[in-house]
């Protein structure tokens, strides 16, 4: 993954594709139309004054044979980031992130944490790119799509340390919904938890709503008093701060 955070989404550039066709088309016949017209209207005497020699302009080679060599030669170049100094003994700053490939969709999740060594566990939550990611002592280990709150029970931005872990929890809130493996970050009611679906359509009442596999690794790892990071368009990579 080339940063903790993954926008997720596309359907916009299609749409604004379709739209651009359609109003480029309308000018295309638009056009069209005026030069049929134009033939009409205007005549030699129109545009020429009077006794104004015209000739013929010289033709134009626009052909590229013969002159090759006169061409810079095009070649690509790989683009670098170049990595920030950073102090690797530092448990709060970026070391790794896990590869993954393209932007993380609903119900994805990915987790990796062989080799890494002990230290300080950080998770951070970005809204926009509606991604959690689990750092340990500065090396992504696990990565997954969220489920968040909507504009009437918003998801709150900030760092909140865990307050409780809830393995068997529901919600005497909401109808006493199921909340498996929670982390509980707020005393009204905001936590990271399972129980949720996942997908496109579907939103929480300001919770963190992860897939149970993800979310009951994360249980098995974090304690009480891990920081959990939440911001709103935040987009990092190695050698950034997580916080400490």
């Amino acid at each position: 993954m080339n940063s903790p955070a993954k926008w997720i989404g596309g359907a916009t550039a299609v749409s604004v594709m379709l739209i651009a066709s359609m109003a480029f088309g309308g000018n295309a016949l638009v056009a069209k139309a005026n030069n049929d017209e134009m033939a009409s209207w205007i005549e030699g005497n129109d545009v020429l004054a009077e006794n104004t020699a015209v000739t013929a302009a010289a033709p134009v080679d626009l052909s590229l044979d013969g002159q090759a060599e006169a061409l810079p030669e095009f070649t690509s170049q790989p683009v670098v980031q170049e990595v920030p100094a950073y102090d690797p003994e530092n448990p709060f700053v970026i070391k790794r992130v896990l590869p993954i490939e393209g932007p993380i969709r609903y119900g994805e999740w990915h987790w990796d944490d062989e080799g890494v060594p002990d230290g300080p566990l950080v998770m951070t939550v970005d809204l926009q790119a509606r991604v959690i990611s689990v750092f340990r002592n500065g090396y992504e280990i696990g990565a997954a799509a969220t489920l968040l709150g909507t504009p009437d029970h918003p998801t709150p931005t900030g760092t909140f340390p865990i307050l409780t872990k809830e393995r068997h929890n529901v919600s005497e809130k909401y109808n006493n919904a199921p909340m498996p493996w929670t982390l509980r970050l707020t005393w009204d009611g905001v936590a990271i938890h399972g129980g949720s679906t996942v997908e496109l359509g579907y939103a929480s009442h300001g919770c963190i709503g992860v897939p149970d596999e993800f979310v009951s690794r994360l249980y098995d790892i974090a304690k009480v008093g891990d920081v959990v990071i939440i911001t709103d368009g935040v987009m990092t990579g190695v050698g950034g701060q997580l916080g400490g």
